[in-house]
């Protein structure tokens, strides 16, 4: 199982926010194949929620543990009927994002018109 620090796991959850489940996992658990789409998706997306259809909360843990264990993954939350799982591409390039200087302060118009008012 991968581990991950406290603010790893608190950026992750903010990014996880707006992703929608890519795996259902139903009755018939965590068989293979939906072991397999797991694997896949963490390849493509690295950061996926997955939704359980069963009721009990301890299974549902079970299967969050297995899955990260299986699948060298961190645990990033389990709320409600739905997991997010974490692992990192090592085929992919770390993504930059572009740095973003600080904004001028916007200028109101009136300072531009070169008149006075009346």
């Amino acid at each position: 199982m991968l581990d991950i620090t406290a603010d790893q796991r608190r950026a992750l959850r903010a990014r996880a926010h707006a992703l929608n489940p890519v795996v259902a996992i139903s009755q018939n658990g965590l068989s293979d194949s939906v072991m397999q789409e797991i694997s896949t998706s963490l390849v493509s997306h690295e950061l996926i929620k997955i939704r359980v259809f069963n009721d009990d909360r301890a299974v549902r843990e079970q299967y969050l543990a297995s899955i990260c264990e299986q699948l060298d993954a961190a645990p990033v939350q389990h709320i409600g009927k739905l997991l997010v799982v974490w692992r990192p591409n090592p085929d992919a390039k770390p993504a930059t994002a572009p740095r973003r200087g600080r904004a001028e302060p916007r200028r109101s118009k009136r300072s531009f018109q070169g008149g006075t008012r009346s």
